[in-house]
């Protein structure tokens, strides 16, 4: 067989992507390259991998097989290309971390300090953002690396380590009518109007329990707005417990709140990328802070 990695990135792109054409345009290749490289697989393989016969290619019984084999095979080559980056790759001179703008932050004051003194000409950039946004800069290249609360599904793109977990905390002002009822029920809460965390991008946000509720992108901005009575609200429960939040706000019972509270946080960066000896440094310090 003679098939090759570009056609195995066009086949698995059309299938994530949903046509050729818009795999083309993810890959920033002419339509008619992408469909060669199909058809080029196609041939080498000995059978059709899509079902053309409708507007939009559909995967064959075969072809959802391959789907599967292929992308196992660009995840090892992507892993393969990572850990080349590493043995090939100096000291950095410069690196951009994404951090969720909900971590506890005072964890990694010190951490910062260290990274100072340690790596004195080290370039770092800091930015903030939610999962969604966070993942779209690390996919793209925007951050090196980045540490998020993990609460959707990542692309194969990327891996992630779980480092930690977080629990929410449901939360109400002080005079908030719900702050009279120590266990809420689901049916009470759906009375009262939700604040819900979203990203800046615009994505899929978090699943509300309340049919009257708010978007807001950052879990401090809707901590200070429950603290003014306009909302409740599930928030990590270290940005209650902060110091500016004492006695603003009540936290009431999760009994009947069927989801699970638990947020796991993590560090992801691309499968493709190595870690450089600042980066690998860095990586391990943070994991060492929540151990």
């Amino acid at each position: 067989m003679n098939w090759t990695l570009d056609q195995l990135e066009a086949f698995v792109l059309a299938v994530k992507q949903g046509s050729f054409s818009a795999a083309a345009r993810k890959l920033g290749k002419a339509q008619s390259r992408v469909s060669t490289a199909i058809a080029n697989l196609e041939a080498d393989l000995g059978f059709e991998l899509f079902n053309r016969d409708a507007r939009l290619p559909v995967l064959t019984p075969l072809g959802a097989e391959m789907y599967i084999e292929a992308q196992a095979v660009l995840s090892q080559c992507q892993r393969l290309q990572a850990r080349a980056l590493t043995a090939n790759e100096g000291e950095e001179l410069a690196l951009t971390i994404a951090i969720d703008e909900a971590v506890p932050i005072l964890s990694f004051e010190s951490f910062f300090k260290e990274v100072s003194e340690r790596f004195p000409l080290l370039k770092l950039t800091i930015i903030n953002g939610s999962q969604d946004d966070i993942a779209k800069w690390i996919e793209d290249k925007t951050a090196d690396f980045g540490i998020l609360f993990h609460l959707q599904p990542l692309s194969q793109d990327l891996e992630l380590e779980i480092i930690s977990q977080f629990k929410h905390a449901l939360v109400v002002s002080t005079d908030h009518q719900l702050a009279k009822v120590p266990v809420p029920t689901y049916a009470q809460l759906n009375q009262h109007r939700q604040l819900v965390i979203r990203n800046r991008l615009g994505g899929t946000p978090e699943k509300s329990i309340s049919v009257q509720h708010w978007y807001v992108d950052s879990y401090y901005h809707i901590s200070g707005l429950v603290a003014r009575g306009i909302g409740w609200a599930l928030v990590p429960e270290h940005i209650v417990n902060d110091e500016w939040h004492t006695g603003k706000l009540v936290k009431l019972s999760t009994q009947h709140i069927p989801d699970s509270l638990i947020v796991e946080m993590g560090i992801v960066k691309r499968v493709d990328t190595g870690k450089g000896p600042i980066m690998a440094w860095m990586i391990e310090a943070i994991k060492n802070i929540f151990e």
